[in-house]
């Protein structure tokens, strides 16, 4: 794997959008879970960008977005303090393999450490091998814990 010597790690801007949620597109059409809606995926994107304690890192190369991570810092009883819920790592299909994702994780993880996070979490697509093999060689482990999932909805009176 050769690294991309002009990618760029930052942290995103409201200018990103377009082009986060078009990665977003590419992800959701291999996730059995989610299915990809622009209108969607714009706004939660923003509500990321708006609320202060989110973060949205953007892998530039030559001014394209080419990749992009996202974290959530969240309050976890078990740890008795601030640990990272990772909701998206999204790398464009032609930059894959290059270190990309490698870089982003890595400027996330420096951060989570800096800002004293005891852990960080993602969720996976089970049958999604290149991205699973790709955490394991990034050292993440497998838990014992199982996503569940309920839609909520609200009723008006």
């Amino acid at each position: 794997m050769s690294k991309i010597p002009s990618c760029h790690i930052r942290f995103a801007f409201e200018s990103d959008l377009p082009d986060l949620v078009a990665l977003l597109q590419d992800l959701f059409a291999i996730e059995a879970d989610f299915q990809g809606d622009p209108v969607k995926q714009g706004r939660g994107l923003r509500l990321l960008l708006e609320n202060p304690s989110c973060h949205i890192w953007v892998a530039e190369e030559r001014g394209r977005v080419i990749g992009f991570c996202t974290l959530q810092v969240l309050i976890s009883t078990a740890e008795g303090g601030s640990v990272g819920l990772i909701e998206d790592v999204v790398v464009a299909s032609d930059r894959r393999g290059f270190g990309v994702g490698r870089q982003l994780m890595a400027a996330l993880e420096t951060w989570a450490a800096q800002h004293e996070l005891t852990r960080l979490q993602l969720l996976a697509d089970r049958e999604n091998r290149p991205a699973l093999d790709f955490y394991r060689r990034l050292d993440w482990k497998e838990t014992q814990l199982i996503a569940l999932r309920k839609n909520c909805s609200i009723h008006s009176p």
